[in-house]
């Protein structure tokens, strides 16, 4: 199973921008965190970080033909990208939303996500352990989804 980890703007600030907010750790030793836990799952992750939406945009309808699902953290794109949003719906990838800060305890514009109400599940708060929560309930979710049903067979 291959799966996307799709980060957004700001996010290759990780390690340097607002630690009280984001942590210590770096994008790559959160990636390198990821691909510790997704080897132990047996999964396979793309990493992809861009401060533009179109790029990420570009890289969902790509992940349409060959991911299973998908971690994404839109960054600020959370409260503002249609577009984002409308690219996973239409590829129909299964992901969850993950933020390392929890949102509900900042600014009052943080707290709507147009995102949450189409993803699989939302983690947020946990900083990177949050990530690490995501992709085990993503590969369960995806998992359960593809396990044939009671009297298959």
């Amino acid at each position: 199973m291959k799966l996307l980890i799709l980060q957004g703007p700001n996010l290759n600030l990780l390690g340097r921008r607002e630690p009280q907010h984001y942590g210590a750790r770096s994008l790559d030793a959160l990636s390198a965190d990821l691909d510790a836990l997704a080897e132990a799952l047996g999964v396979a992750l793309v990493h992809r970080q861009s401060n533009h939406e179109g790029q990420l945009i570009d890289w969902v309808q790509e992940a349409g033909a060959w991911a299973a699902g998908a971690l994404v953290n839109p960054g600020g794109l959370t409260h503002s990208s249609v577009s984002l949003r409308d690219a996973l719906i239409g590829v129909e990838l299964p992901f969850v939303e993950v933020h390392l800060s929890n949102v509900h305890r900042r600014e009052p514009f943080r707290r709507t996500s147009l995102f949450s109400d189409v993803a699989v599940g939302c983690i947020l708060g946990f900083g990177p352990e949050g990530y690490l929560m995501g992709l085990r309930g993503l590969v369960a979710h995806l998992r359960a989804a593809a396990a044939p049903g009671p009297g298959a067979g």
